[in-house]
Order: C-alpha cells, then sequence, then structure tokens
C-alpha cells in the first residue's frame, strides 16, 4: 500500500467506528437492551417484536464495530491486509468493498 492509502483507510474505518457507535447509541439504552418501549402498551405482542429486532440489530451493529476495531488494530500492528488464518493478501477488490474484512475470499 503506498503511504496515503493507509492513513485514508484509517481516517474511513474510524468514521465508520464512531457511526457504528453512534447507531448503537442510538438503539440501545445501555448497550444491552432496546429502545424504552411503553410495557402497558395494549399490543404487547408488537412491543415484544420491536425489542427483539433491536436486540438483533444491536447484534449486527456490535458484531460490525468489533470488526472495525480490530481492523485498526490490524492497521497498528502491521498486519492489515493479510487474511488472517493463512497470512495470504486479501485482494484490493475486496477490501476495497469490505475494509474491515479479516479474511481472504478463500477463508471468509
Amino acid at each position: 500500500m503506498t503511504p496515503t492509502v493507509p492513513q485514508n483507510l484509517r481516517d474511513q474505518l474510524e468514521s465508520e467506528r464512531v457511526d457504528l457507535e453512534r447507531q448503537l447509541g442510538e438503539l440501545t439504552i445501555d448497550g444491552t437492551s432496546g429502545e424504552d418501549f411503553d410495557e402497558n402498551f395494549a399490543d404487547s405482542a408488537q412491543v415484544a417484536a420491536e425489542q427483539g429486532e433491536n436486540l438483533s440489530l444491536a447484534a449486527t451493529l456490535r458484531d460490525q464495530l468489533g470488526d472495525v476495531e480490530g481492523a485498526l488494530e490490524r492497521l497498528d500492528a502491521g498486519t492489515y491486509g493479510r487474511c488472517s488464518v493463512c497470512s495470504k493478501d486479501i485482494s484490493a477488490p475486496r477490501l476495497e468493498a469490505m475494509p474491515a474484512t479479516p479474511f481472504c475470499i478463500d477463508h471468509a
């Protein structure tokens, strides 16, 4: 990679991290529970469904945040762009499409 690419990539990943943290903060109260729903709402099944959707989305956001933080750690360690399984280079198109991926296409 050229010297300017890692900084642009770092900026992109850090921006994504901030965005994921914001989304997670808006979605959850304490990072684990869903929005504060009115438990006295007449349609408790709807409330339960919405809580379940929020918890599922929060888990997905936490996973994505972990991937981004892992990519930033790999950048710092100098191992970014190499597969975490086989240590081969991850193709540029794959990194462009999925900058936080730790895996080459063979180990995805």
